[in-house]
């Protein structure tokens, strides 16, 4: 593949990336409103599962062809792109308040999905059983959370954006949906290729190019979301999206084909997303806002993270 066309995908696949977050946004704030479903909701389930489809593709796509490395290794760096790189540059543009009442229950969700995955990753390695643990978790958490919050809309009134009607917020989701994942394919093609002819390692390039390109849904609709004064639908996709990249993605590829990693990827790296979870559980239990304080120390420590993997290589 010339240097041409990498640049070419890399670039087409941004485009398309924000133009599809934009609509995946403003479809799943009308359908929030619309549903009675409160923003929170939506932005765990609907845009944050959704906004994840890139890496359950590209994680089961690795797993099929024999690179467990790729797999988890996209999951993982995954995680702590959205926790430290997303997350950090939203609070940034505009600082992001927390309902803490609701996010106890998806809190702790992270929390236990976080510590199981690593717990599984470390020790035992990804069985099918292990697999099928996992998934049953997500589909039990799903279900507690579309109970427990279908009907409340005590955020709705914080919407900015006009209330859409039903089936133009489905054209926007689904659309946007179309959007994010082709605009992924497009920017991981190119990257991974770039990649591959530099001889990086599968682990690098499951924890840096391939985790960052399939993060880019989930960074094209949190800043969509913060840009529209949506900061529950921007929060709520970073959680919900690193609850379904270690309980579903791990969970079906895991199912598909038992994984089993080792080096850093079952070590500091493991550390280093569960940290990251910490912090972001840290900020929003103990100050219930995601500030610019915090948003510049998530950047610096990615930034630390990224650095640290040029001077001591992913084995």
């Amino acid at each position: 593949m010339s240097v041409l066309t990498m640049l070419a995908l890399m670039g087409g696949g941004i485009i398309v990336l924000v133009a599809g977050g934009e609509f995946l946004v403003r479809g799943a704030a009308g359908l929030a409103i619309r549903l009675g479903l409160s923003p929170l909701l939506i932005g765990l389930v609907v845009v944050g599962f959704g906004t994840s489809t890139p890496e359950l593709t590209t994680s089961v796509t690795a797993a099929l062809e024999g690179a467990p490395d790729i797999a988890v290794g996209n999951v993982i760096g995954s995680n702590i792109a959205n926790i430290l790189l997303i997350l950090g540059l939203a609070a940034l543009i505009r600082p992001i308040t927390i309902n803490t009442a609701p996010f106890r229950r998806d809190g702790t969700a992270l929390a236990l999905s976080a510590l199981l995955g690593a717990g599984l990753i470390a020790f035992t390695g990804l069985e099918r059983w292990a697999g099928a643990l996992l998934a049953v978790m997500l589909v039990t958490y799903v279900a507690i959370s579309w109970r427990t919050d279908t009907g409340k809309q005590d955020n709705a009134d914080s919407v900015a954006a006009p209330v859409l009607k039903l089936p133009l917020s489905l054209v926007m989701l689904a659309g946007g949906f179309a959007g994010v994942i082709g605009g992924a394919w497009l920017l991981v093609q190119g990257a991974v290729a770039a990649a591959s002819a530099l001889g990086v390692s599968q682990a690098i390039i499951g924890l840096t190019i391939v985790a960052v390109g399939t993060s880019l849904p989930e960074l094209a609709a949190t800043l969509s979301a913060v840009r529209r004064g949506e900061g529950e639908i921007a929060f709520g996709n970073i959680v919900g999206s690193n609850i379904f990249n270690i309980l579903g993605i791990l969970g079906v590829a895991a199912i598909i084909t038992p994984m089993r990693v080792t080096g850093s990827l079952a070590g500091s790296d493991l550390l280093i997303m569960l940290g990251a979870t910490a912090l972001l559980l840290w900020a929003a239990f103990r100050h219930g806002r995601i500030g610019r304080i915090y948003g510049a120390a998530f950047l610096a420590l990615y930034a630390a993270y990224i650095t640290s993997m040029a001077v001591i290589p992913a084995s």
